[in-house]
This record gives C-alpha cells, sequence and structure tokens, in this order.
C-alpha cells in the first residue's frame, strides 16, 4: 500500500511516499480506498514531531492526515456498512492505525458518513475535521439563537464553518478578514465585517459595544480576543489555550477528537452541505508526491480554501 509518511520529523522535505502493509479492519471497523484526503495543522504538527509523545508507542514511518474520502472495501465483523460505499471519514493520526494520507485506511465505523449527494471525493474530504471542529466550538459555547458570536479567522477553513453553522443556529456574527477577503467573509454569511489584525478586539467592541457574547478563535490570539467578550460570555480556543482569563469568561478547548466517534454530528454536516447551508472549498490539488509541496504551500499562509492530496 502506497503512502505518504514521516520516518524522521521535520520540516516538508521530511514527508516521503513509501510502501506499507495493507491493513485491514477489524470488529467495528471498515476499511476506505482513500481518493482524498486534506492538509491540516495537525499534519504539519505530526510531520514537525509535535506529537511524538502519543506515537512513543509506535514505530516509524508516521503517516498524517485527519480527513479522507473514499470507498468502503473491507467491512469489519458489527459495522453496518457495505463494501463500495461513498464515504469521508475523520481520522486520528495519533491512533493504531494512523493517518489518512494512503490508499487505504482503517477507521471505526462511525467515525464515517456518506460523501454528500454531488459532492465529489476531493470536496467531500474537506468537511470532516473543521466541520466537526466548528460544530463543537458553536455546541460548547452553547449560545441561544439572537445571540451575537464573535468569528476570528473566517476566511479560514475553520472560521468560514463556524460562520455558516452559526448563521444555521439563528446567531449574529461578527466576523474579521482582510480587505482581499471581506467579500468572501460577507458571502459566508457574517453580518457584520471587521479589519483582520492587530487591534482586532478593540475593532470587535466598536462594533459590538456591550462585547459578543461568545467568540471562536481560529487564530490563535488566545488571550488577546478576550477583550471583545462581555462579562461572564464564552472564548473557544483550537489549540488549548488555557488562559489566564478575566471578567468570568469561559475558555472552551476544542479537541476534534472528542467528536471523532460523534457520527450523528457529522451526518447532520453532510446534510447541511447538500441543504447548501455549508460550502465545500477546495483550494488546489496535488498527487501524493507533491504532498511536501501542498505543506510548504499550506505553511505559507494566505490559502482560501482546501489544500488536497489525491491518491
Amino acid at each position: 500500500m502506497k503512502a505518504v509518511a514521516v520516518a524522521v520529523f521535520g520540516g516538508p522535505e521530511a514527508l516521503g511516499v513509501v510502501d506499507l502493509p495493507e491493513p485491514h479492519a477489524g470488529p467495528g471497523e471498515v476499511r476506505i480506498r482513500v481518493h482524498a484526503a486534506t492538509v491540516n495543522p495537525t499534519d504539519i504538527g505530526l510531520r514537525a514531531g509535535m506529537y511524538r509523545a502519543r506515537l512513543a508507542d509506535r514505530k516509524p514511518p508516521y503517516v498524517p492526515g485527519m480527513e479522507a474520502a473514499g470507498q468502503i472495501d473491507e467491512v469489519g465483523r458489527g459495522a453496518d456498512w457495505q463494501v463500495g460505499d461513498r464515504v469521508l471519514a475523520i481520522v486520528l493520526p495519533t491512533g493504531p492505525h494512523g493517518g489518512a494520507y494512503a490508499e487505504q485506511v482503517v477507521v471505526p465505523a462511525d467515525s464515517v458518513v456518506q460523501v454528500p449527494t454531488g459532492a465529489d471525493f476531493v470536496a467531500a474530504s474537506t468537511l470532516p475535521m473543521n466541520g466537526l471542529a466548528a460544530r463543537q466550538a458553536l455546541d460548547k459555547l452553547a449560545l441561544q439563537p439572537g445571540r451575537t458570536l464573535g468569528v476570528l479567522g473566517a476566511a479560514g477553513a475553520f472560521g468560514g464553518y463556524v460562520v455558516q453553522l452559526a448563521k444555521a443556529d439563528g446567531l449574529r456574527v461578527v466576523a474579521d478578514a482582510s480587505e482581499a477577503d471581506e467579500d468572501l467573509v460577507r458571502q459566508l454569511g457574517a453580518d457584520i465585517v471587521v479589519r483582520r489584525g492587530e487591534g482586532i478586539a478593540q475593532r470587535i467592541r466598536d462594533a459590538v459595544p456591550e462585547g459578543v457574547d461568545g467568540l471562536a478563535d481560529g487564530t490563535l490570539i488566545d488571550g488577546d480576543a478576550l477583550p471583545a467578550i462581555r462579562d461572564g460570555g464564552g472564548l473557544a480556543v483550537v489549540r488549548g489555550w488555557e488562559g489566564p482569563s478575566e471578567r468570568g469568561i469561559t475558555i472552551h478547548s476544542v479537541r476534534v477528537s472528542d467528536y471523532a466517534h460523534h457520527q450523528a454530528a457529522l451526518d447532520r454536516l453532510r446534510e447541511q452541505v447538500e441543504a447548501g447551508v455549508l460550502t465545500l472549498r477546495v483550494a488546489r490539488t496535488f498527487s501524493s508526491d507533491q504532498a511536501a509541496a501542498a505543506h510548504r504551500q499550506f505553511e505559507a499562509g494566505g490559502t482560501r480554501g482546501r489544500l488536497v492530496i489525491e491518491f
């Protein structure tokens, strides 16, 4: 089986195409013939060695990738799927079967849903990780319809899904954007758009003097976002920042692995794609032997839409 993996942690050049033994689905699992896998910050972290402690009981090479789309080609005992089903899946690369950058990946059956009607594998692969992270952020903030949500990094994959899901939940959205991204963020549904960058918390306060009820931060400014939030509000962060907080603001850590078996949430995202609530955005595709180039482009920043590796 062909896979893209890293034997020695490092930069993009550490990625290489390797031949690995064919995996097999155990009880409650399915094997997917992967056609598309996305590039995510977690993949960069795994390649660079950020998760070496979680991989301590495994031997290299290590296969990155948290999102996959393809066709089921093997079904384990007790798994309610059929060979040939077109699916997308959330994948945990630090788990026993490794990540999605491979021709075949084995995942729990409840980490899988059907590909949205009308979507191809490349587009479908962009949904699971950031879609579930966005859903989890909103679930943790638990804002009632009519409340105001701030979104930082609104033009990105996570932030874009947050904006669209928040509007579907009946929230008012205040989102950041560069001048170049302002039209995109408005098209995603933001009610108020403020210029991103240094001083963003004050600009949100200028737009919403009482402060937003909750804020989802996809830009990793962490504590610098707190002044934008009202007393007693909430801040959802995606990289585990724990504070300190202020004024009774609750910090919610978003860990997509907590939703890896939340099949109902993933299937609801699929339904929302089919209903036109969520937009699947692809910026560029790469072949497996171009994975290093995909990582370089991702790390350079500024990409709008997802980078996808095809197998």
